[in-house]
């Protein structure tokens, strides 16, 4: 196997990881946001405020590994 097809073997892979991982994390924030929310719908407003917030951040790290990821792909 050549190191190229190993550099695009492991840009899909952590492509792939990175994705799934943040899906997790935003469906995990998400869920625990909406609870939050059920139970003291008061402090909805500053739920939805700090679940934005943390997705921005989850969104932020993804963006930073996919970038990582297609250095690496593109890597002669």
């Amino acid at each position: 196997m050549e190191a190229n097809a190993l550099g695009y073997l492991a840009a899909g892979l952590g492509a792939a990881i990175t994705v799934i991982g943040a899906g997790l994390g935003i469906g995990k924030l998400a869920a625990a946001a909406m609870e939050a929310s059920g139970r003291q719908p008061e402090v909805a407003g500053q739920v939805r405020t700090s679940m934005l917030i943390a997705a921005a951040l989850i969104e932020g790290a993804t963006f930073f590994a996919l970038a990582i990821c297609i250095i690496l792909a593109t890597k002669s």
